[in-house]
């Protein structure tokens, strides 16, 4: 449990003493990357090499591809994903960054300041 501990959290909720609700960075880009791949055109999250050969490995990584920077005040999201072939970038794009924004606000309460997109890849197969 000391290593949920370490990991970085932000208090969002806090009523009448009765508790509160902190929501760990990593949540906030899990949210993310599945708001991101739910957009029709985005094949997938692109990460880094070790979190390529982790996913391969069998070890899903679900914030792979995603940065998340939570202040106080707002959050700033920046993603790296490939797209599939055909599909026009940035309408896809600016898809994307509506519902990762509605998501995260939605979910958390966090107010989303931007998000941010990088195109690492596209995928030329098609029929799958």
């Amino acid at each position: 449990m000391a290593e949920a501990d370490s990991r970085n959290t932000h208090k969002v909720y806090e009523k009448d003493k009765i508790g509160e609700v902190q929501i760990a960075d990593e949540v906030v880009a899990i949210i993310a990357g599945l708001a991101a791949t739910e957009v029709e055109g985005v094949d997938s999250m692109a990460g880094n090499i070790t979190n390529e050969l982790v996913g391969k490995l069998g070890m899903k990584n679900l914030s792979k591809g995603v940065k998340v920077d939570v202040t106080e005040e707002h959050v700033s999201v920046d993603l790296s994903l490939n797209m599939k072939y055909g599909y026009n970038i940035p309408a896809v794009s600016e898809k994307v960054q509506d519902k990762v924004k509605s998501a995260i606000e939605n979910m958390t309460g966090l107010n989303v300041l931007d998000v941010n997109i990088k195109i690492a890849g596209v995928n030329m197969e098609e029929g799958h």
